[in-house]
């Protein structure tokens, strides 16, 4: 798994590539706690869309730092989320509570 960074205005947007899954899931989260952390004022979007396959502790994962940015009064988005992710993701409630946008924007967050 790789995961790559960029602020964009009043947002942290990460990008991820690989599986969300228990092997990933811990490296994962100490990276977005650690942006979290360094940037207070900014928002986070995850964006998905080299991401095939997540597991509990990917959507774990997710929600965790779902309830961390809305403890500090900030959101979280994801972006680029393939169609057998969306299924996944929907199973799990999380277009529910994340606010989830169609295209991603990888392109944005390497420039």
């Amino acid at each position: 798994m790789t995961i790559l960074h960029t602020v964009l205005g009043p947002r942290i947007v990460v990008a991820v590539n690989g599986d969300l899954d228990l092997k990933t899931a811990q490296p994962l989260r100490d990276a977005l706690d650690q942006l979290i952390d360094r940037y207070p004022d900014k928002n986070l979007l995850l964006d998905l869309a080299e991401v095939d396959f997540v597991d509990s502790s990917g959507i774990g994962v997710i929600l965790g730092r779902y309830r961390k940015l809305t403890e500090r009064h900030r959101t979280m988005s994801l972006a680029g989320v393939k169609p057998a992710l969306r299924t996944v993701l929907e199973l799990a409630g999380i277009f529910s509570i994340i606010a989830v946008v169609d295209s991603p924007v990888r392109k944005e967050a390497e420039q």
